[in-house]
This record gives structure tokens, C-alpha cells and sequence, in this order.
């Protein structure tokens, strides 16, 4: 019998049995353990742009869905490196100070030293990383919590924009590089090049796992399940391409921002770096002693958290075309952590994905757009918000304690 067949039978092994049946037996069972992955994020999303169409047609329309992912593509940013931080059961209360800090650099540099966009760009990430990185020292040194010190830089880093921005209190930006980064459009003709680009290299990948899989002897997934994992993500590309192109094209916001979702599950799913980071906020001590070096993982993740947190900075204020001193204070730490936890990362650490922070960004940013068009209060937008927050937590948890119970059984 060959090595494939053996390892399909293996009843250590669990897989779903062919047909309607088996799908339907492998459904319930990971709904017993907590392990439907993104499917709850995707239904809610879907019945919430239902409500606001029904109440507003405008809701789905191309030119308010695309202001939409306009709107979350800085916070997005900023989530996709708080995901990094959760995954390993931490906190990163400084993300949105960060953001804030790292433009200042950058507007400054650019309008009032005259330096090219490129160099002062730069220069905003490195400010982001090197807070990051002096955030993992004094984590994994001295062994204070995240929570912490990440509070002291919420203060900290918010009061070294104020002395960044100087009395001015905001800086305008004229570059057209740097403006360029949220007020660029794509024609149709690059915007469907790029569609089928990334649908060939999704069908690639899909299918060189599926052969490394064969070869290692690994159960495969039935041919149904990968048909599904290769239409389902194309589907959903196209019809977004769709609405762009009826609109002012695909912006360049929008690429900057799932291009960094896409790399990173890329990092997640496919490099050691991605399978020390699971294992090391999946069980800290036990990564330790498999030979794991838990502080470089560490150091290493709450540095491109806060370089991720400059970049949504950046983007924030190329769509803004300014810095202030209200740059990434207001809710943008509080909807960038909701928006991660809401996408499916697990505040306990070890599960998650990249996208997480774009399912998430989205579910937060198409309550917020929804109801602006109704002309809703911001008490009723935060109220609304914060409940969804603790819908999603409280999955959360319950799917911990499920998957404990199967653990146990």
C-alpha cells in the first residue's frame, strides 16, 4: 500500500469522509471544536452589507464601496501588524501613537528639510521600527508585560508627535509621491492584468501544496474542497475588480494594503519564521525547549508591528494630504485591535491569520460607512462597534474552551 493510501487511513489522522455526508459530519465537528476559521466573519459580513442595503441602496454602490476600502486601508495596515502581536498572546497598546509618530517624521522631513519622498518614507518606517524594536528589548530583558510598556509608549510616543510637530500643530503635505500613495487610481486595463495575475499565482500555490502534500504522504483534500478554495477567492476577486473599474479604477491604497496581507500569510504559512511565531504563542515554553529562540521572535514581531503601524500612519496621511496632532490618536488603536480580533485572531495567541485584520477592517469600516450614510450618531456607531467586539471575543473564547474539551476527549 502506498505511503498517500496509509496515511489517508490513519486514524490518528483526521480528514472528511467523500461526499455530501462526510462534508456535512466534518462541518458539525469542527463547529464542536471552535474551528470554522473565517466562516462567521464572512456570514455576519455578508448580513451586515445586507441591513445597510436594504437601508441605504447607495451602501453597495461602486463609488461608496470603494471610498470604503479607501477608508480602511490605513487602519487595515496598521491591524495586520497588531495580528502579529496577538498571535503571540500579546498586546501593542502603542500602534496607533506609532502611526501618529511616524507620519510626523516622515511630514517633516518632507516639507520642512525639503527631503525626496522616497528618503522620508524611509525614514517614517525606520522610526517605526526602531520603536518596535525597543519595545521587544525591554519586553524580553526585562520581562515587563506587553501591556505595559506598550501603555508607556501609547503616552510617550504620543507626546513626542506633539514635540516632533512643534508649534505648528499641523504639517500639509505637497509631494506628489507621497500623495500619490492614497490618491492613485489604476486604469481598467492594469487593473485586470493585475486580476489575473493574482488569480494564476492563487491557483499555483493552491496546487504546489496540493502536490507537496501528495508527495510527503499527507491526506489531500478532496478535489471539492480545492475546486471551492480556487473559485471562491477568484469569484470574490473579480467582482471587486468589477467595482472598482466602475468607479475611478483600483487604488493603489488597496494594493499597498492586501499586497501586506497576502505577504504575510505567505511568511505565516511557508517560512520557519511563520511556524516559530505559531509555536511560540501557542505554548512559549514548549517552543523554548524544541530549540525555538522565543526572544528573537518576539523582538522581531513587535518590530514589524510598529513598522506595519507607520505604514498605516503613512497612508492615513497621504489620504488625509496632512499630520496633526491628532494623527493616530481617536479610535484608530481601539479599531485596529477590534478589527484583528473580529477577523478571527485569537486574543489568547497561537491562532490567527493576515487575514484576519482584512475581514475584520472590513466588518469595522462597513459599520462605521453604513452608518454615516444613515446619518447615525457617533454614540450609536461606538455602541454598535464595542458590541460586535464582544460578540466576536466571546466566539472566540467559547471556541478555545471547545477545542479544550476535544483535546481532553
Amino acid at each position: 500500500m502506498s505511503a498517500p493510501m496509509e496515511a489517508a487511513r490513519d486514524p490518528r489522522l483526521i480528514a472528511d469522509e467523500p461526499g455530501l455526508k462526510g462534508a456535512w459530519a466534518g462541518y458539525r465537528r469542527r463547529l464542536a471544536q471552535g474551528e470554522l476559521g473565517s466562516l462567521p466573519v464572512i456570514v455576519g459580513l455578508a448580513v451586515i452589507w445586507l441591513i445597510f442595503y436594504l437601508a441605504n441602496e447607495r451602501f453597495l454602490s461602486a463609488v461608496n464601496l470603494t471610498n470604503l476600502m479607501l477608508q480602511i486601508a490605513a487602519m487595515g495596515t496598521i491591524s495586520v501588524g497588531l495580528v502579529l502581536v496577538l498571535l503571540l498572546g500579546e498586546i501593542d497598546l502603542s500602534a496607533g501613537a506609532v502611526s501618529g509618530l511616524a507620519a510626523a517624521v516622515m511630514a517633516i522631513l518632507s516639507v520642512k528639510h525639503q527631503w525626496p519622498a522616497v528618503p522620508a518614507l524611509l525614514a517614517g518606517l525606520g522610526t517605526g521600527a526602531a520603536v518596535g524594536f525597543f519595545h521587544g528589548i525591554w519586553i524580553t530583558r526585562l520581562r515587563v508585560p506587553s501591556f505595559v510598556v506598550t501603555l508607556a509608549g501609547l503616552l510617550g510616543w504620543q507626546g513626542a508627535l506633539l514635540y516632533v510637530l512643534g508649534e505648528t500643530g499641523t504639517v500639509n503635505l505637497n509631494d506628489d509621491v507621497i500623495l500619490a500613495l492614497a490618491g492613485t487610481f489604476f486604469e481598467p486595463g492594469i487593473a485586470w492584468a493585475v486580476t489575473v495575475l493574482a488569480i494564476v499565482l492563487h491557483v499555483a500555490v493552491v496546487l504546489m501544496g496540493r502536490r507537496r502534500r501528495a508527495a510527503a504522504g499527507l491526506p489531500l483534500v478532496p478535489w471539492r474542497g480545492t475546486l471551492v478554495g480556487l473559485v471562491a477567492p477568484s469569484a470574490v476577486l473579480v467582482a471587486t475588480m468589477t467595482v472598482f473599474t466602475l468607479d475611478r479604477g483600483l487604488p493603489l491604497a488597496v494594493v499597498i494594503f492586501v499586497g501586506l496581507v497576502l505577504a504575510l500569510e505567505l511568511v505565516f504559512r511557508h517560512t520557519l519564521f511563520g511556524r516559530h511565531l505559531f509555536a511560540v504563542g501557542g505554548n512559549a515554553e514548549a517552543a523554548r525547549r524544541a530549540g525555538i529562540s522565543v526572544l528573537v521572535i518576539r523582538v522581531a514581531v513587535f518590530t514589524l508591528a510598529s513598522m506595519l503601524a507607520a505604514a498605516g500612519g503613512t497612508l492615513a496621511a497621504s489620504r488625509l494630504m496632512a499630520v496633526n496632532q491628532s494623527s493616530g490618536s481617536g479610535d484608530v488603536l481601539l479599531n485596529a485591535i477590534a478589527a484583528a480580533v473580529i477577523g478571527g485572531t485569537s486574543l489568547f495567541g497561537g491562532r490567527g491569520s493576515a487575514w484576519s485584520a482584512l475581514l475584520g477592517a472590513l466588518v469595522i469600516g462597513s459599520i462605521s460607512n453604513g452608518m454615516d450614510l444613515l446619518a447615525l450618531s457617533s454614540s450609536v456607531k461606538f455602541m454598535v462597534t464595542g458590541g460586535v467586539l464582544l460578540v466576536a471575543a466571546s466566539i472566540d473564547a467559547l471556541s478555545r474552551r471547545g477545542r479544550q474539551a476535544a483535546g481532553r476527549a
